[in-house]
């Protein structure tokens, strides 16, 4: 194996773990977003501390998005097929990266509402159940391309 071969060959085992990578990274940094929020209003509110902190852990699912994306990619793949499983990695990765991001922020919104209106709770939320669907997205498209690359390539 030549050294180009090496570096193409290392950029698909990069793509294949990517997702998961990534994802987790998306992950803490929204979960300890909407933590430190749901953490101040835990001195604010007499109850429903449950739901506050329960909150705080919605950015955790794309962490397993990019598990289960890494596990259907991690097989031998050819040296054509490595870029594709690249592209498919980082790309996927890196909306589960930002989805989890951003969902960290709509999670510290509904927070901060929620303590001073309880009753909107539900509503206050429904952002960050949008922001979850667009890594439910990127999850289903990683599931159902990254098979068709990998096979066709090998």
């Amino acid at each position: 194996m030549n050294a180009e071969q090496f570096v193409i060959l290392a950029l698909g085992w990069a793509g294949v773990f990517l997702p998961t990578a990534l994802g987790a990274i998306g992950s803490v940094i929204g979960c300890a977003r909407a933590g430190m929020a749901a953490s101040g209003a835990l001195l604010d509110v007499d109850s429903g501390y449950g739901r506050l902190v329960g909150t705080s852990a919605l950015p955790s699912s794309q962490t397993i998005y990019g598990i289960v994306v890494t596990m259907q990619m991690n097989q031998q793949f050819s040296e054509k097929a490595a870029p594709g499983l690249f592209a498919i990695g980082l790309l996927v990765g890196l909306a589960l990266l930002f989805s989890a991001m951003l969902q960290g922020a709509c999670c510290a919104s509904a927070i901060t509402t929620t303590k001073s209106k309880p009753e909107v709770f539900g509503l206050a939320i429904a952002p960050a159940a949008i922001v979850e669907g667009f890594a439910v997205f990127a999850f289903i498209f990683a599931l159902i391309i990254s098979g068709g690359v990998a096979g066709a390539a090998a």
